[in-house]
């Protein structure tokens, strides 16, 4: 098997594993305090962006390195 599907594979499992973790957080703390919940989903869609970027750039270099 090539090192380069495994390499893309795990960073795609990060990515999810990381955006589930900060989706999950967020729901928590817009159900505590349903008052922030503008700032928390803001701050909750910037975290996800940012993962999805650097899973992007993680899947390339994997392509690339091959």
């Amino acid at each position: 098997m090539n090192v380069a599907v495994i390499g893309a594979g795990l960073v795609t499992l990060g990515a999810a594993f990381g955006i589930g973790w900060i989706g999950s957080s967020a729901m928590n703390a817009m159900a505590r305090q349903p008052d922030a919940a503008p700032k928390i989903q803001t701050g909750m869609l910037i975290a996800a962006a940012l993962i999805e970027g650097v899973a992007l750039f993680g899947a390339v270099i994997c392509f690339l390195a091959n």
